[in-house]
């Protein structure tokens, strides 16, 4: 029976908000195997990423998440 993974804490989270540009990279060089399995299911219980036909993707949360962070920084 499949658990929903828990949530990050606020800390953590703040720490993967930073991240996720470079996940996004990863994910885009189709290099999804060098993203840290913890990591991965504190995306996919973030709602961040998800599981799509066995691809690991972005979705419209993540997105959003990595505009916002984003137009913090200046980008």
């Amino acid at each position: 029976m499949n658990s929903l993974p828990h949530r990050p804490s606020a800390e953590r989270r703040d720490a993967l908000r930073d991240a996720l540009p470079s996940i996004v990279q990863l994910l885009q060089g189709r290099r999804a195997a060098e993203i840290e399995p913890g990591d991965i299911e504190a995306y996919v219980a973030l709602d961040w990423l998800e599981w799509a036909g066995g691809t690991l993707k972005l979705t419209v949360t993540g997105d959003n998440v990595l505009r916002q962070s984003a137009a913090r920084r200046g980008d």
